[in-house]
């Protein structure tokens, strides 16, 4: 007994010393939440910046640059509160936005290694995009997205692509569709620090699920993002209001689940957060889509989407009336309006295909499914610029039908570069034919011009523009152009014939090609 009293009592009292830590202070200038998980950050109280993150033991936090809103709020109004002994908010209120930082208890004593947050703006930044980055200390989690580590590379193009041995780097190269980014890692030895971001948590993004935006950079630092909204092949307006809510979870090294739940935040008095009390649902079948559908539901106010080809419920919607749009793949082939959703309530709604496909065709080049898959290069294309030494060769190819795979055809067509793209077919008789031409992403006013023997096709008119490059960043969905050329009988002869379609020139990327 003489041993067994002191060595319980002292087991004690490293127990209570490890699990009582959850709580708030200051610390000079800073507010210090300990989540009592082996987490502590600290937010200064002038700025909202988040300027130390120690995690085990572990400094993550970058000591030059600190983690905040896009380049930091600036002079800021920020409180902290301790609300029922089981959840810290700090608020920062900067104006037009307001950022939230929360910890949480998950027990009786400890919480969870995850800073918990939430973003509400009335108006856009004044930088164009609304951003969160988390500026880590690059030897505490050296191990980032390869494509978006850029120490030590020079620049290529703008101030965002590089260079290293040959291979091209940019921190657009960490991208992934929003649809299938929930969370998205940095990690090192002992840690690992993850962005998780729910399905709903994009409802006041914009551009749908299949837009894509920066996830990583590694610099001097080690920068992890989530991206709300930005310029970057912007197709839909910014949506104010609540955007969240997000987390920064720390781990041991390992990926962190994609699910966080965020339920609490009801009881917090965070601006704009809807609960699911307060929302309602869709729910029907999709038809005509045997494979990779997704059904989208949008208006000005939030966005939604779910995957399915056959019976589907929707993520839990904010009350309104919304367009309900379906797509093969990212082709859009049928779009409802006025689908309108209640609290509580269920809206029955079914959406079937209506794509357009031709009974019989003379040839078919690719997928028409919204994406340049299959097509040269299109695969290095995601992580890659054009000019880097990987990339298959970009010059004009001539195409026999029914002798070249879809790998022979260019992702996309850049004016002087690899211009024309020449097709030659076989026909059996000079019956009028049309061409379509689908596309996913048009730069400065790139579209196809088409030459059938000695018959030149009208021009269309330029597409639609989006001040963005899109080819050389990883990028190519926008509005997906599709045009369509009547070939009159006249153009075309029996035997041989050919067609033609006409980094930084005008340029188009192809979905598909039909010819019938």
């Amino acid at each position: 007994m003489r041993f067994l009293l002191p060595t319980f009592v002292s087991l004690l009292s490293l127990a209570s010393s490890a699990f009582a830590a959850f709580g708030l202070t200051t610390s000079g200038s800073n507010y210090v939440v300990d989540t009592g998980a082996g987490l502590v950050f600290q937010v200064s109280r002038n700025t909202g910046d988040i300027v130390s993150l120690v995690y085990n033991g572990i400094q993550v936090q970058d000591s030059s640059k600190f983690s905040h809103i896009g380049s930091g709020l600036g002079s800021s109004n920020v409180a902290g509160t301790t609300i029922n002994n089981q959840y810290i908010k700090i608020t920062v209120n900067a104006g037009t936005t307001t950022h939230y930082y929360i910890a949480k208890m998950s027990g009786r004593i400890s919480g969870d290694p995850i800073v918990y947050m939430a973003t509400y703006i009335t108006a856009e930044p004044s930088v164009g995009e609304l951003r969160f980055i988390a500026r880590l200390r690059k030897s505490a989690v050296p191990n980032g997205v390869t494509a978006a580590q850029i120490e030590g590379c020079s620049v290529i193009e703008g101030s965002d692509v590089f260079l290293v041995n040959g291979q091209t780097r940019s921190k657009f190269y960490s991208s992934k569709p929003f649809i299938d980014d929930q969370v998205h890692c940095v990690s090192g030895s002992r840690v690992g620090v993850c962005m998780v971001i729910p399905d709903t948590s994009y409802e006041s993004s914009s551009g749908g699920p299949f837009f894509r935006d920066i996830d990583n950079q590694g610099s001097s630092q080690q920068e992890l993002y989530f991206y709300m909204n930005s310029g970057h092949v912007q197709t839909e307006a910014y949506r104010m209001g609540f955007h969240g809510p997000y987390g920064l979870v720390f781990t041991s090294g390992g990926t962190a689940s994609p699910s966080l739940d965020f339920s609490f935040f009801s009881q917090l008095g965070i601006n704009g957060f809807v609960p699911k009390s307060g929302r309602g649902y869709v729910s029907g079948t999709v038809s005509g889509v045997s494979s990779d559908g997704v059904v989208h539901w949008y208006n000005s106010n939030a966005q939604y989407w779910v995957k399915g080809t056959g019976s589907f419920t929707s993520p839990p919607m904010k009350p309104g009336t919304y367009t309900m749009v379906l797509y093969k793949g990212e082709l859009k082939v049928n779009t409802i309006t006025g689908v309108t959703i209640s609290a509580g309530q269920t809206t029955s709604r079914s959406i079937a295909s209506a794509e357009n496909v031709p009974s019989s065709i003379v040839f078919r080049i690719g997928t028409a499914d919204g994406r340049p898959t299959g097509f040269k290069n299109a695969a290095q294309q995601l992580y890659m610029h054009p000019s880097d030494s990987r990339m298959s060769s970009w010059s004009p190819v001539t195409l026999t039908w029914g002798s070249f795979s879809t790998s022979d055809f260019p992702m996309a067509q850049v004016k002087t570069v690899n211009d024309p793209t020449t097709i030659k077919v076989s026909l059996s008789s000079t019956t009028a034919r049309t061409l379509r031409i689908f596309t996913t992403l048009s730069f400065a006013g790139g579209r196809s011009s088409v030459k059938v023997n000695s018959y030149s096709a009208p021009v269309p008119a330029a597409p639609t523009k989006i001040d963005s490059r899109g080819l050389t960043r990883g990028a190519y969905r926008g509005y997906g152009e599709v045009y369509t050329y009547s070939i009159p009988s006249s153009a075309l002869v029996t035997g041989g014939g050919s067609s033609g379609t006409g980094f930084l020139n005008p340029n188009f990327i192809y979905d598909a090609v039909e010819f019938y």
